[in-house]
């Protein structure tokens, strides 16, 4: 990846005229170079989304003035914002039971250099995947979660996740529900994998229910977490086709590559700050 110096601002409001000219005008102001700019407009929630991102080299606005100088125009536009250093790696958690192929493939993606994030732990409620995340050099901690002591051992997580300093979690085949305190404090912030294309088999066993139903195309969907089960925002889906000659074993194996590159797609997009969720639904700017 080509090393940028540059900061993104994602934002969201009501929808009105003269906006784009707004923040264009006001990123000017300050001689900014404009790398990239996209917006979206949904009319049917009257609503204004944008990530515009520009190069720093030039900037006459010393970021740490960012918030004072550009918080009178979020409050007469009613702005819901945020902005983001492509000096900053965040610093990613992984989450994994004892299927390793989505978290093999974040590692891999990581090491070379695709997605550019800090990996900063693994937790799993199994110890299946102690070695090869330690071979990556990447702290791996067992969290023995059930149903008799998810509260206590949440709290463990927890106290994990702080101590490392995590900006976003992944889960990457994590077996586990997650409480709703526990996605309470991370809100847009958890990036889960399911196994079928959703709305379709939410919930457990879905490439044994999808071969139940004969249905022509399984897939994979990757979303933010929310207190309801497989009920977050979309980020990402894809699908393959099956015939009525596949089993359920073939179905898991064809179902174990869409898993890996919709998640990596959706891990991505969100290291690069191309994400807005709102409504339940998300903008993925180009």
């Amino acid at each position: 990846m080509s090393e940028r110096n540059s900061a993104t601002l994602l934002i969201s409001c009501p929808d009105r005229k003269g906006l784009v000219a707004t923040i264009a005008n006001f990123l000017m102001a300050y001689n900014a170079n404009i790398l990239h700019a996209d917006q979206h407009q949904d009319s049917s929630e009257n609503l204004f989304l944008m990530r515009v991102e520009w190069d720093l080299s030039g900037f006459t606005l010393p970021m740490e003035n960012f918030a004072a100088a550009f918080q009178p125009i979020a409050d007469e536009n009613q702005m819901t914002w945020r902005v983001t250093l492509s000096s900053k790696k965040p610093r990613m958690a992984l989450f994994v039971s004892k299927y390793e192929h989505c978290l093999v493939d974040l590692m891999h993606r990581w090491r070379i250099g695709e997605l550019n994030c800090d990996i900063a732990l693994v937790i799993s409620n199994h110890e299946d995947c102690r070695r090869l995340v330690e071979f990556n050099g990447i702290p791996f901690h067992v969290v023995p979660v059930t149903r008799d002591n998810k509260a206590e051992m949440e709290a463990r997580q927890w106290a994990l996740l702080e101590e490392a300093q995590v900006d976003f979690i992944v889960l990457a085949r994590y077996m586990q529900v997650l409480s709703p305190s526990f996605v309470e404090r991370y809100p847009s912030r958890v990036i889960n994998i399911h196994h079928s294309f959703l709305p379709a088999f939410d919930g457990a066993k879905p490439y044994h229910r999808a071969f139940a139903r004969g249905v022509k195309l399984i897939g994979a969907t990757s979303h933010y977490v929310t207190e309801v089960l497989d009920d977050g925002p979309i980020i990402e889906q894809e699908v393959t086709r099956i015939s009525h000659r596949d089993d359920v074993e073939d179905l898991v194996q064809k179902g174990r590559d869409l898993e890996k590159v919709v998640l990596s797609r959706a891990v991505r997009w969100h290291i690069e700050n191309r994400i807005l969720a709102y409504a339940n639904k998300t903008v993925i700017f180009d």
